[in-house]
């Protein structure tokens, strides 16, 4: 099944798209994608919507969005971007990491995205999401895989500068990251991709397009973890939870900053207002959306400095 989602006279409606992914007709009223999951002879005899030039929603109500970053090209020509001599540290390869991102930014397909305010060099990600359908706790990897009910095409909109500034703190990404989210169009249930899943990976193409250019293409079977490891990793001592986002991470060549990682320049050039970007991922459709302009900068004073005296030196037993 590939739902989709949009909002019709206020109300958010339910879809089914057909096999040709150009059109689908809507469920009654009130219902998300899990129910008909659990209820799949729920009728779909709603009005034909043709996806051409209507804005879609997500396809599911967002709770949380972790992004990880599983494709080793992506992470060693990200990081070059930031420094020219830096490989990946020894801890990319111990376990999968991830950042958690705005699920109130959630945007959907031929949705505009606002870049990031005082931004200069936006960007975007091409990714795929796992979307959690059952609630779990410190799941195994072999039951991690029964909790995730399907996937969707997921971009993680970047403000390159604001990041790179940002981390240099220490705590991962803030503003460089939470203006936007794109997710869908569809949310393909995961029997629809059971013949192209080997070893728990997904081997589909996948590319990205700016003003119709294509300048990336990779495989989704090219991560370093599976979506059920993932699961797994991100469960240990917690909760997933239905209507969990978890991205793959940036695929090889799926963003801007990783060309001007490898090549030492800025090209192809950051992402400016009116540029269309589509992300093309075999069996899930195609992402599109126009970048629009930034919000204001409101300014905030830089910190206030005060003196301090570090702790008294620990003494055990006192």
């Amino acid at each position: 099944m590939k739902f989709f989602r949009l909002m019709l006279d206020g109300v958010p409606r339910l879809g089914l798209a057909n096999p040709d992914l150009v059109s689908g007709r809507l469920y009654p009223e009130g219902l998300d994608a899990f129910e008909v999951i659990a209820r799949p002879w729920v009728p779909v005899d709603g009005e034909l919507v043709e996806f051409g030039a209507v804005e879609l929603l997500p396809p599911v109500d967002v709770t949380t969005i972790r992004d990880f970053i599983t494709f080793e090209q992506h992470t060693e020509g990200a990081l070059k971007s930031v420094a020219p001599d830096k490989g990946i540290p020894p801890a990319w390869f111990d376990a999968p990491s991830f950042y958690f991102t705005n699920p109130h930014a959630a945007i959907g397909h031929n949705a505009t995205v606002p870049m990031a305010p005082g931004s200069r060099q936006f960007d975007f990600e091409l990714e795929v999401a796992a979307v959690i359908g059952e609630d779990g706790n410190n799941l195994s990897v072999a039951e991690a895989g029964n909790h995730i009910a399907g996937y969707m095409i997921l971009n993680d909109w970047s403000a390159r500068d604001l990041q790179r500034s940002e981390m240099t703190v220490g705590l991962g990404p803030a503003k460089g990251k939470d203006t936007a989210t794109s997710l869908g169009p569809f949310f393909v249930t995961k029997d629809e991709l059971a013949d192209v899943t080997s070893d728990g990976f997904l081997n589909v193409t996948m590319s990205v397009s700016v003003n119709g250019r294509v300048l990336a293409t990779d495989s989704l079977a090219n991560m370093a973890w599976n979506f059920a490891e993932l699961v797994s990793y991100a469960s240990r001592g917690t909760w997933v939870r239905r209507g969990d986002i978890l991205g793959s991470g940036t695929s090889g060549g799926g963003c801007l900053s990783e060309f001007w990682g490898w090549y030492g320049s800025m090209a192809p050039p950051s992402l400016e207002r009116d540029d269309v970007v589509s992300l093309t991922v075999e069996r899930l459709g195609t992402l599109t959306n126009l970048v629009g302009g930034a919000a204001p900068v409101h300014g905030i004073p830089k910190a206030r400095r005060r003196s301090y005296v570090p702790p008294m030196p620990f003494t055990p037993g006192i």
